[in-house]
């Protein structure tokens, strides 16, 4: 337990106003022989004192309820280890004081205010309990006034003395002040300065344990003296630091006095010329009025700094800011939609769709500058071609580019900047770039607004919105500037590889633009046309060295890379060319041409890393192949299913999320409802456990996509019936046994596609995606429509033989 420090200065008051009261004339009452003990870490209680306290522990906030339900009294003790957060009876002083509770308030965060009162001195004999807190038998202490001589002069030697003290502490209240002046009473004096006096613990503590009433006085009077001995070092020291303050003065005015005769001299006055020179930058920058006026009341109040305090250089940093953003400087766009197409084309293959609605937006920014539409995020699997996207916007306007990287940012300072008032604060990464660009107009790329997190410090997804909003941006505030600038010239960008975790207010102000996968057949010929040539000059190989035939580059994308762009394929690719210079350079024919074959791929480098799915693996019944969606693409998994006996229970395993549990529960529950009216005679399952199993149980699956894998995999459990290894589907299941639309389906396709599957069962409210599947996929692929599972029955069983 220890003492509130927000409210520590009502100690003071508390104290010195309670402390002139006599506890003794309120009516008498039979004092307990037993107390509840509580421990103090930092505070010694006395009597007549009263202070508040905050109780943090839950079996101290247990004793306190208890205490406030019955007599209102507790021991209060200093425990003789501080960091001890449920003191024993060995971690308490003998000594201690008595207190009323007065009053207790309950916080939200579960831990308990009170404010107590102490009446008398106790000391701890032994304890009666333990848990849940201590409880004690306690013996009490209280001498009447003593009117012996010695008594009268301890008393008047420990006033004349306090008084002193009072008339050099300004933190003492009025009441202390004039409270000891209302006392005769040595027990109520001693305890009263104690209270009051600026103590360690063990010295409060060697006067609450000091019960006889001269002792104590004994022992507070060199305390006392001590306290005035510090106090008038303080004042000397104090009036020596006003002194060499004002010597600080004295010495800034004469250095002022000898920078203006030097200047009248014509000597060097590097400081005025830098003054001038930051002047100019303002009056040329082309700030606004209000914003230019700032600024030089800025630089007039940097003149009267001295240079050697450290104010000097947080303010010359800020006029230097000022100075060096691009309030007025701008590019001209030389917009060519034909010369804009013709970048796009060289620099990205396919992407028709994503190519001709950032052509469009090119189109709106020619007829209204500055445009005032949508901001654009291109969301799509590692790989793509997003960033690269933003490069080629930034070359077709002829703006300049930059790229900034949000993914892990998680302090909103990083947007806003951090306040001058921070030590090495400065603007954020948004007036940084513009310093480094020095235009107010370029493409900024917002690189992985997916990835943005939030903590203590801010939520940085929050303060994009200001940057991004069209209406908000014109007066954009950073926190460092403290002053509006203009963002609405800029062409933002934004990029993601999947949009669940943007904030739902920064998703409502973006236009999303989905760069989908690309096919095998994509790959092979982006392959040709810009990676090979680009990787070729890198490693120092000529056209006519180096033989690379598609048959080759194939079994690079389907074999030794499994993703939905190209960023691995290009790692792959590089690493064959590697060795093939290595072989080139060793060969005796240097001028000889290499033919980088199949064979010599799985000779150099190694076994595939993806191979070809054995698609005569199922064997048994209970299996079925479903279809997944990631954020790098798409991806086929297996379901499989068994019985044993039980007790009618589910088990789902496979790092399956709760949305994939639920679809297994409705597949379950469906199937046992409605087997009859499907045509399925099912086993009795109320003897049976069900498993669902997912494999690659080390990677966490989750969603509806595999509802109907999930009914197929049963299905064939309970009717012993084997589905197809080269049939998938994908789609959610509702209790009633609708087959209901899911997502990513064009990359559900692709990967259907290169893992050799030929059938799939697809809803019927996926139609409209059909049509953006590449062709080339389409011609690999059956699928068959569906709206309800028991469509699905004769397209999984029907050329199909029962299991013996």
């Amino acid at each position: 337990m220890h003492l509130d420090q927000d409210i520590i200065d009502i100690l003071k008051i508390k104290a010195s106003t309670k402390a002139v009261e006599d506890p003794q004339k309120r009516p008498k009452a039979t004092l307990p022989e037993q107390l509840p003990i509580l421990g103090l870490s930092d505070i010694v209680i006395f009597p007549g004192m009263v202070a508040p306290l905050l109780i943090e522990s839950a079996p101290s906030s247990g004793l306190v309820d208890d205490v406030v339900s019955g007599n209102r009294l507790i021991g209060l003790v200093l425990q003789t280890t501080p960091d001890v957060e449920e003191p024993e009876p060995k971690d308490l002083h003998p000594y201690g004081c008595m207190a009323r509770v007065q009053k207790m308030v309950k916080q939200s965060n579960n831990s308990v205010r009170i404010l107590i009162e102490g009446l008398k001195r106790i000391r701890l004999l032994d304890f009666k309990q333990t848990d849940p807190y201590l409880l004690a038998n306690v013996e009490y202490f209280h001498e009447p006034a003593e009117a012996s001589l010695e008594a009268k002069a301890l008393v008047r030697s420990a006033k004349k003395l306090f008084e002193a003290i009072l008339e050099k502490s300004p933190t003492l209240t009025d009441q202390v002040k004039s409270s000891n002046l209302n006392t005769e009473d040595p027990e109520k004096l001693s305890d009263l300065i104690g209270a009051n006096l600026n103590l360690g613990l063990a010295d409060h503590q060697k006067l609450l344990s000091a019960h006889v009433v001269t002792e104590r006085l004994k022992i507070l009077l060199p305390l006392l003296k001590h306290e005035l001995e510090l106090q008038s070092i303080g004042a000397r020291i104090q009036k020596e630091v006003t002194a060499s303050v004002s010597k600080s003065q004295r010495d800034y005015y004469l250095r002022e006095q000898l920078r203006v005769i030097q200047r009248e001299l014509g000597e060097d006055d590097s400081a005025g010329r830098e003054m001038a020179v930051l002047k100019a930058l303002i009056e040329e920058s082309g700030m606004p009025a209000d914003t230019q006026e700032i600024a030089l009341k800025e630089l007039d109040r940097l003149k009267t700094i001295p240079t050697s305090l450290p104010e000097y250089t947080v303010a010359r940093h800020y006029v230097e800011w000022l100075a060096s953003l691009p309030w007025s400087q701008s590019v001209k766009d030389q917009l060519d939609l034909q010369e804009a197409s013709r970048i796009l084309d060289a620099q990205h293959f396919g992407l028709k769709q994503v190519k001709n609605r950032l052509l469009e937006h090119l189109a709106v920014m020619k007829l209204q500058n500055p445009v005032r539409g949508p901001i654009l995020c291109l969301v799509g699997p590692p790989g793509v071609g997003k960033t690269s996207m933003g490069r080629s916007i930034a070359e077709a306007l002829g703006r300049p580019f930059a790229r900034i990287s949000l993914g892990g940012v998680r302090d909103e300072g990083e947007i806003r900047g951090h306040r001058r008032t921070y030590v090495g604060s400065m603007p954020g990464r948004i007036l940084q770039t513009l310093k480094r660009l020095k235009v107010k107009n370029p493409v900024i790329l917002l690189d992985e607004i997916d990835k943005l997190g939030s903590d203590f410090r801010g939520d940085p997804a929050s303060a994009l919105l200001e940057v991004l909003d069209p209406q908000q941006n014109k007066h954009f505030s950073d926190h460092y500037l403290e002053l509006p600038f203009d963002l609405s010239e800029i062409l933002f960008i934004t990029t993601a590889n999947w949009l669940d975790p943007v904030h739902p207010a920064l998703r409502d102000r973006l236009e999303v633009i989905e760069l989908p996968s690309y096919t095998t057949a994509e790959k092979i010929k982006i392959t040709r046309r810009h990676l090979l040539p680009r990787l070729l000059k890198d490693h120092g190989l000529k056209t006519r060295q180096i033989k690379l035939p598609s048959a080759s580059i194939r079994m690079l994308v389907d074999l030794y890379t499994r993703e939905a762009g190209v960023r691995q394929l290009e790692r792959t690719i590089a690493s064959t060319l590697r060795k093939a210079a290595r072989e080139q350079l060793e060969s005796p024919d240097r001028q000889g041409k290499i033919t980088i074959s199949e064979a010599w791929i799985q000779k150099q480098l190694g076994q595939p890393k993806h191979p070809a799915p054995d698609h005569e693996t199922i064997e048994d019944s209970g299996i079925a192949v479903g279809l997944g969606w990631t954020p790098s693409g798409g991806e086929i998994l297996f379901v499989e299913a068994t019985s044993l006996p039980g007790k009618g229970k589910l088990i789902l395993t496979g790092s399956l999320g709760e949305v994939m549990k639920e679809s297994a529960q409705a597949a379950l529950t469906h199937l046992r409802s409605q087997a009859k009216s499907m045509g399925l005679a099912l086993p009795s399952i109320e003897d049976l456990d069900i498993h669902i199993h997912v494999p690659a149980g080390a990677t966490p699956k989750d969603g509806p996509s595999a509802g109907i894998a999930i009914f197929a995999a049963l299905a064939s459990l309970f009717t012993q019936t084997l589905i197809s290894s080269r049939m998938a589907m994908t789609g959610e299941i509702s209790l009633r046994g609708r087959v209901l639309p899911v997502g990513g389906i064009k990359e559900k396709l692709l990967a259907a596609a290169r893992s050799g599957i030929r059938e799939i069962i697809l809803p019927e409210a996926n139609k409209k995606d059909w049509v953006e599947a590449p062709a080339e996929v389409q011609k690999k692929l059956k699928i068959h429509w569906v709206r309800h599972v028991e469509e699905m029955l004769p397209v999984m069983f029907g050329n199909n033989t029962k299991r013996n």
